[in-house]
């Protein structure tokens, strides 16, 4: 084990793992809609039950007749979810010899604020998911709750059957990687891969 004491290295999906293009949907969305592409989307963040959509108190069904009825989309289902997951970029940020190299002395989870529509599309997509089993794959949306709330940090912490002070998490987003760091973690703001790769040689972790 590392000098660290790190033992489990936990990474977000979106803009770590995934590049991510909200531009796509936001254009597919909003073809034959009066508003924006631009004020869709921001209506669709700003919708009551945004919510309940990301922490899995809303089916993909039920989100879409949501959206439909309340800003018109003229999509049927299946083209919904399509334009939907058109957000995920199918190249991936890291490289596989990353996770190969981490994989043989840590135990590798994920954490992610996310719904059902893009993690069907993320875990039948992207060949990294074969280093995270689906018992420590932890989504937002299976949780009941988002980041930053404590509550989704301490379940990825128990999937992954580690604790707090052995854990390090990796976030595009800093309010993020801090309250990871609350609750006794270490953290990474991951910008780049190479800047992810410093970082991880630093604390004495990976290659």
């Amino acid at each position: 084990m590392a000098g660290s004491g790190i033992r489990t290295i936990i990474f977000d999906i979106g803009r770590v793992l995934v590049r991510v293009d909200v531009g796509r949907a936001k254009a597919g969305l909003a073809k034959g809609l009066s508003l924006s592409p631009e004020e869709l989307w921001s209506a669709i963040e700003r919708d009551p039950r945004w919510s309940d959509w990301q922490e899995g108190r809303m089916s993909p069904r039920d989100w879409y007749l949501n959206l439909s009825s309340r800003l018109g989309i003229a999509l049927d289902f299946e083209q919904f979810a399509a334009v939907w997951n058109s957000t995920l970029d199918p190249e991936p940020i890291l490289p596989i010899s990353l996770f190969e190299s981490l994989s043989k002395h840590h135990r590798l989870g994920l954490l992610s604020n996310t719904d059902p529509i893009h993690v069907a599309k993320l875990e039948s997509t992207y060949e990294f998911f074969r280093f995270f089993p689906a018992a420590v794959r932890t989504y937002s949306c299976a949780v009941g709750a988002s980041k930053p709330s404590p509550i989704i940090y301490q379940a990825a912490l128990k999937a992954c059957k580690t604790r707090a002070q052995e854990a390090l998490y990796i976030d595009d987003i800093l309010a993020y990687v801090k309250a990871a760091r609350r609750l006794g973690m270490q953290g990474i703001q991951f910008q780049s891969p190479e800047q992810l790769r410093a970082e991880l040689q630093a604390l004495g972790v990976g290659h």
